[in-house]
């Protein structure tokens, strides 16, 4: 029976995508692991693997189609034995289901796809372990979902899939931990409070605004999944989270000089930390000193977090990313330099995934290298706080000993959710921030 591929769900968060290529064409032979499509989410653009083996009967989706919605089938694969006079009435979307290839297959034939791709994807890797049992019933999960189990030791039966009756699929594991999975009901509170973008409010309509410039000349830009999504979560933000605002003005000369330093014995090993390596360490140090601001608010709710995880705002042509740094607080300077490096990189080129941009406590801004002195930012949800970072620049300050003495001098806005973090609270949380910057050589201790 001709198999549906449908459009997969590729984050937890996610409900269409744009079909951007196709990377397989009709009449194409594809085995269990190979690359069938790039798929762009929200923000990001992902490889979609092929589940099953057979042979590409018919592409119901031209490449460049947006607004695809989850589950839709999107082509049609054929076992072996099969043509196209068996296509017949697929073509239509399916009902239900999730997605990764093949998941819309009835029942029993899925439990047979499953049974033929358990068999390895090459010589070197392992085969997918067989299904695990969960009190008596069996646990439904994709042959790539099993294996990437087995890969990162990750226990199924504490996965709830979000496949076609709860079929387990390769999203679903890609977010949880090696041998500490998550229940289902635990992994689903912060996806749906962080993720999950409020609608626009009600504004003028299109028609009014375009009514209004009509006789002026310009250029209609279309919104794109990366613009709809700051445009959804920074209404939601503005208008749900009532933000306070703490400034203060932190001396660099220290930290420039120690930088400096560093530097210059780390030039053996291609390694040049940035102020902004460093601001990063000493936010995560800060969240450790101050736990009850490394927080979020979770609807009715405040999680506190254990580690530091820090999302530092990257700008990329026609939006920005916040990727986090994931237990910042233990991670060297050289570590933490070279892994922004990585996630700014791989952000510019929109290749993150999901996990790697979603989560986090806290998040940093830094608009210093354009010149601007200071600036407020918006948090980004469910986060509990957010650093603005301008540039370092001399001023005339008074010094301890009461004379006038010229300083390197860095302005910071901490945007702040007064749900999660009273005000008091945040300026502790600041100070600290300020004393691990104008204190360098402590973050090394």
């Amino acid at each position: 029976m001709p198999t549906e591929i449908l459009m997969p769900a590729l984050s937890p968060t996610m409900e269409e995508g744009t079909l951007a290529k196709w990377l397989v064409k009709e009449g194409d032979t594809v085995n269990s692991g190979d690359l069938l499509a790039e798929i762009e989410t929200d923000k990001a653009t992902m490889e979609f693997e092929a589940v099953d083996e057979g042979t590409i009967g018919k592409i119901l989706i031209e490449e460049g189609t947006e607004g695809v919605k989850v589950n839709t089938a999107i082509a049609v694969l054929l076992e072996e034995g099969e043509s196209a006079d068996d296509i017949g009435d697929v073509s239509t979307p399916a009902s239900g289901g999730g997605g990764d290839t093949a998941e819309a297959k009835d029942e029993a034939p899925k439990k047979d796809a499953e049974a033929k791709q358990a068999k390895p994807e090459s010589g070197d890797v392992p085969p997918a372990p067989a299904a695990p049992v969960k009190d008596g019933e069996r646990v439904f999960a994709s042959p790539l979902a099993r294996r990437i189990a087995k890969q990162k030791g990750i226990d199924l039966t504490e996965l709830k899939g979000s496949g076609p009756h709860g079929r387990i699929v390769k999203a679903d594991l890609e977010s949880a931990k090696a041998g500490a999975a998550k229940p289902a009901e635990e992994k689903a509170a912060p996806a749906a409070s962080g993720g999950q973008a409020a609608p626009a409010p009600a504004g003028p309509s299109t028609d009014a605004v375009v009514a209004m410039y009509q006789n002026r000349e310009f250029e209609e830009v279309k919104l794109d999944g990366m613009r709809k999504t700051i445009a959804a979560r920074l209404t939601e933000a503005k208008q749900t989270i009532p933000h306070f605002y703490l400034r203060r003005d932190i001396q660099l000369d220290a930290l420039l000089k120690f930088r400096g330093q560093l530097n210059k014995q780390l030039e053996g090993r291609g390694v040049k930390l940035s102020v902004n390596d460093f601001i990063i360490k000493a936010c995560a140090l800060a969240l450790q000193a101050v736990p009850d601001c490394n927080a979020v608010w979770a609807g009715d709710r405040v999680l506190k977090l254990k580690p530091s995880d820090v999302a530092v705002a990257v700008a990329i042509e026609g939006g920005l990313f916040t990727p986090v740094l994931k237990d910042a607080e233990m991670k060297s300077l050289s570590a933490l330099s070279a892994e922004m490096k990585d996630l700014a990189s791989r952000a510019r080129e929109r290749k993150l995934s999901p996990e790697e941009y979603q989560g986090g406590t806290f998040a940093i801004s830094n608009l210093g290298m354009f010149g601007i002195d200071n600036f407020d930012a918006v948090i980004n949800p469910p986060h509990g706080a957010i650093l603005a970072v301008g540039a370092g620049v001399k001023k005339p300050v008074v010094g301890d000993d009461g004379e006038l003495t010229v300083a390197t001098v860095m302005s910071v806005t901490l945007s702040v959710d007064h749900r999660v973090i009273d005000g008091a609270l945040g300026a502790e949380l600041l100070d600290k921030i300020r004393e691990n910057l104008e204190n360098p050589m402590v973050m090394l201790a």
